[in-house]
């Protein structure tokens, strides 16, 4: 087995596998290696879901995927690490039962034990593939093994991580060639569809399509690519754990999506009674995000009640166009605010773009502090608006404003779906020396144990499949 070509994190991953008590590769066969690596968000956040668009960095750690073609029709799945967290190591499924179009029916059976229904996000792959059309067979089982320094529950993305690297690796094996951008839309229909999450898009795009050291820029409707804008000289983002874990199958996640879908839906009803636009019509192209703010301020937030039932909502609208939720009638919802978070952040968003290019033409730092307000303004807006917020959150943003660009840090802000995970950070070349004592500040006072997230690498259709001979 060489592993002289491979990228350094996949060689040192294929090593520890070598004699590893659960793999079970045959030797003298091909192995498939791919890595993801997990996220940061630095603005945007959940406003993918209704179309903003987002700016996203990936992380330098990883989830690595090692897959081997098996000759009978299993799937066996294998996460090293995993049973620390009590949960069980190796799932065996068989081949035939991942492979159909009922989505929601292989997601029960995979997710049916708890202590496996990690292997959800794993096993999904085959079943996209295959009801997506792109692979009408498998010619037999696999053997795949999971390895991930990327932390679960700490909002930058280790469920697509998992699910990007496996259906990369999935793919190849099956003879499918899938263009990337597609490839993420597989992802995430494993995760809405198989693993019952209503997430949107851009964690997929972003550790499938992302560079290095550069700001992934997505208008999430549902997945243009801006740009990979590499961070300007001098310019470092990082993160701090918080201790804190988030889901975005977390029902606080669950209801701010479906209070902006309901806010989409009150709007529209309106201007169709109105007869300014058609029956059928959407002035938006169906996304929320695109309302500019100052109509949306005028127009529309007085319409758009601060608590509703779904109860209520259900009676005067019926259902909002969401695939990946539905009202519920016994939950009350932030409708008003909601909206108003959405639109806020897609603004600031261009204008936090805006505050880069001006930093890197003239590097004037008082840019650098319009970047840092506007992802403060964004923090506050998941606390406030959102409900979306931690505690744990709100004190790592105190803790490292104190600081302030004194000290090389300009702004902070909750990552991701929110309701703790991370906090991410805009500084500059001072950050990485900063970061450690506001980790020890905080776990002083929190008294939870923060996990620095520093560094950045390529996304996986960069690194793409690597093989070796076991």
């Amino acid at each position: 087995m060489s592993t002289d070509n491979l990228p350094a994190d996949l060689a040192a991953f294929a090593a520890r596998l070598r004699g590893h008590a659960l793999c079970r590769f045959a030797a003298g066969q091909p192995l498939l290696l791919t890595r993801a690596p997990g996220r940061l968000d630095a603005l945007g956040g959940v406003i993918d879901y209704t179309g903003g668009t987002v700016c996203e960095m990936p992380c330098a750690v990883a989830t690595r995927v090692a897959l081997q073609p098996r000759a009978d029709r299993v799937v066996r799945i294998v996460s090293l690490g995993v049973e620390e967290h009590g949960l069980t190591p190796v799932v065996e499924v068989p081949l035939d039962a991942l492979l159909s179009n009922d989505y929601a029916a292989v997601g029960s059976m995979l997710r049916a034990d708890p202590s496996a229904s990690w292997a959800a996000y794993v096993a999904g792959a085959w079943t996209v593939l295959f009801g997506e059309g792109l692979v009408p067979s498998f010619p037999g089982g696999a053997e795949v093994v999971i390895d991930s320094d990327v932390p679960a529950g700490a909002g930058v993305s280790s469920s697509a991580a998992i699910e990007m690297a496996t259906l990369l690796a999935v793919a190849r094996y099956a003879g499918a060639d899938v263009e990337p951008s597609r490839l993420a839309h597989l992802g995430q229909r494993v995760e809405n569809r198989v693993v019952g999450a209503p997430c949107g898009l851009m964690d997929q795009l972003t550790v499938t399509l992302g560079l290095a050291d550069s700001l992934l820029v997505i208008r999430c409707q549902p997945d243009q690519i801006v740009a990979n804008r590499r961070l300007p000289q001098g310019v470092t983002l990082g993160a701090i754990h918080t201790g804190v874990k988030h889901s975005v199958g977390g029902r606080h996640y669950t209801d701010a999506r479906v209070s902006a879908f309901m806010a989409h839906r009150i709007i529209l009803d309106h201007l169709r009674a109105l007869g300014t636009v058609g029956a059928a019509d959407d002035p938006f192209g169906g996304y929320l995000a695109e309302v500019r703010p100052s109509e949306f301020a005028t127009a529309y937030l007085p319409l758009l009640p601060e608590r509703m039932t779904g109860a209520a909502f259900i009676a005067a609208h019926g259902q909002t166009v969401d695939t990946a939720t539905r009202v519920d009638p016994d939950t009350t919802y932030r409708v008003a605010s909601a909206a108003r978070h959405h639109v806020r952040e897609n603004a600031n968003t261009y204008a936090f773009l805006e505050a880069l290019d001006a930093f890197e033409r003239t590097q004037q730092t008082a840019f650098l502090e319009l970047a840092g307000e506007l992802m403060i303004q964004g923090h506050d807006g998941y606390r406030d608006d959102l409900d979306l917020g931690a505690p744990e959150a709100d004190l790592l943003v105190a803790l490292a404003m104190s600081e302030g660009p004194l000290n090389g840090v300009y702004g902070g802000r909750i990552t991701g779906g929110g309701s703790g995970g991370s906090v991410i950070f805009l500084g500059d070349d001072r950050l990485p020396a900063l970061l450690p004592r506001l980790a020890e500040r905080y776990a002083t006072e929190s008294g939870c144990q923060p996990t620095i997230l520093l560094g950045s690498s390529d996304g996986a259709a960069a690194v793409g499949v690597n093989s070796l001979v076991w």
